[in-house]
């Protein structure tokens, strides 16, 4: 079976706990694509020129430890307004979209520009305020500096010319503001159910 979910929205509102436990509901390959960006970001980092690291990069560069740091994170909005960089890893992403046995790909264009024939597209967003909360949780910091973080990151994201971050026009949004997360995993595990039945939810 080929069946493609594609999860999309800014840093920080869920899609990628939401992305995993689809996967895992349906037994579906996933797939974060922003690894792939922090991971080239992090080479960029340190001093490598950023489209070779997109069209050399290996497994072990998904596996480094330091990928969900601010850091890399901030790294990663950068080389991803690269042209370039987008399309290195365009191609690894559309074939992981159509693998055989279902997948999930998780991002901020895969609904947009990476698959927008995915059977299923979300976009899962969340407050500003909620969403730097989050961040903080996991990373640490101060309040007010991850949330002007987080703020400068979307506007980038957003005002890129290639494949800026905004929801696929047939994409069911889901706000996660004052879900838990075991709500917004329902809701999108029903939508995939329904889909995969060809019904509606």
């Amino acid at each position: 079976m080929i069946f493609t979910v594609a999860i999309d929205g800014p840093a920080a509102a869920g899609k990628g706990t939401v992305a995993r436990a689809v996967a895992a509901r349906f037994g579906f390959a996933h797939l974060d694509t922003g690894l792939l960006y922090r991971a080239v970001g992090a080479r960029a980092a340190a001093g490598e020129d950023p489209v070779a690291a997109a069209r050399d990069l290996a497994p072990a560069d998904l596996a480094r430890g330091d990928l969900r740091s601010l850091e890399a994170g901030q790294w990663a909005s950068r080389v991803a307004v690269l042209p370039e960089v987008r399309a290195a890893l365009v191609d690894f992403q559309r074939g992981f979209a159509r693998r055989a046995g279902g997948a999930v790909l998780d991002g901020r264009d895969i609904g947009t520009v990476i698959y927008p024939e995915a059977e299923v597209k979300l976009y899962v967003t969340a407050s500003d305020e909620v969403r730097a909360e989050r961040r903080r949780q996991e990373t640490g910091g101060e309040a007010a500096a991850v949330l002007a973080d987080l703020r400068a990151r979307d506007a980038r994201d957003a005002a890129r010319d290639a494949a800026p971050m905004r929801p696929a026009p047939d994409a069911v949004l889901l706000d996660t503001t004052e879900l838990t997360i075991d709500a917004a995993v329902e809701r999108a595990v029903s939508l995939v159910d329904a889909a995969l039945r060809g019904g509606p939810a």
